[in-house]
C-alpha cells in the first residue's frame, strides 16, 4: 500500500514484543489507524490509535483493517494452569484472528516461539503449534509466523517480574550467541516487532520468521 491508508488492528499492545509492534507502527507513514485490542489500554496516547477493550471471551466487531498483528501470550507460570494458559495462548489470539478476519483483514503476523508444534511433548509448545496451524486454515492472503527463542527484557507492562533464570539466561546467553544455533539466539523484543512490521504488508502465503533471520535483519537496519 501507499500513502497514509493502512489499517492496523493489534491485539495484545501492551505486551512485551506487542509494545514494540504498537511504536513501530505509530510511527509508520503507511498506517492511518491503529486499534489496540486488549484488556486494558496502552499508556501511551497518540493521534492514530484507538485503544478497544475486550476480556476475549468473546471479541466484539472491531474497525475495518487491513492487517492483525497477534502478540497475545503468557506463561505457564503466570497463567497458573494449562487452561488458563490456552485460554489465551490459543483462544485470545483465535478469536481476535476471527474479529479481524471479519473485519476485512487480509495479512496477520502471529507472534509465536521457537519449537512450536502440534505434535510436541512439551504442552506449551504443542499450543503454540497449535494456534499456527489453526490460523494457516484462515484464509489470509499471508500470514507471518514469528517464532523467537528467549525474548531479552523485562516483562513488567505485563504484570510480572522476569525471574532469575530469565535474568541469568539474559546475561550470559549473548556472550555465547556464536556458538548457538541461529534459530535459538536471544532476541530483544523490537527486533521481532520488526520483521514482522517488515514482512507482514509484504509477504505472500507463510512465512517463517526464525531468531537468527530476525537478528540478521536488525544487522542489517
Amino acid at each position: 500500500m501507499t500513502g497514509s491508508s493502512r489499517r492496523i488492528l493489534i491485539a495484545g499492545a501492551t505486551g512485551h514484543v506487542g509494545k514494540q509492534i504498537l511504536t513501530q507502527l505509530l510511527a509508520d507513514a503507511s498506517v492511518s489507524h491503529v486499534y489496540a485490542l486488549g484488556r486494558r489500554a496502552p499508556s501511551i496516547e497518540h493521534p492514530k490509535l484507538m485503544p478497544i477493550l475486550t476480556d476475549f471471551s468473546k471479541v466484539a466487531s472491531v474497525p475495518a483493517v487491513d492487517e492483525v498483528y497477534l502478540a497475545l501470550g503468557t506463561t505457564m507460570r503466570l497463567a497458573g494452569s494449562e487452561a488458563a494458559f490456552r485460554a489465551v495462548d490459543f483462544d485470545a489470539v483465535y478469536v481476535s484472528a476471527q474479529a479481524a478476519l471479519a473485519a476485512g483483514a487480509k495479512r496477520a503476523g502471529l507472534v509465536s516461539a521457537v519449537d512450536a508444534a502440534p505434535t510436541s511433548r512439551f504442552f506449551y509448545n504443542r499450543v503454540k503449534g497449535e494456534i499456527e496451524t489453526a490460523l494457516r486454515a484462515l484464509p489470509f492472503d499471508a500470514l507471518v509466523i514469528a517464532r523467537p527463542s528467549m525474548l531479552l527484557g523485562t516483562r513488567g507492562d505485563e504484570g510480572r517480574a522476569e525471574s532469575w533464570v530469565e535474568r541469568l539466561s539474559a546475561k550470559l546467553l549473548p556472550g555465547v550467541a556464536r556458538w548457538v544455533p541461529s534459530a535459538y539466539r536471544p532476541i530483544g523484543p523490537e527486533a521481532v516487532a520488526r520483521a514482522l512490521t517488515h514482512w507482514v504488508p509484504r509477504a505472500h502465503g507463510v512465512k517463517w520468521l526464525a531468531s537468527g533471520e530476525m537478528l540478521d535483519m536488525k544487522a542489517a537496519g
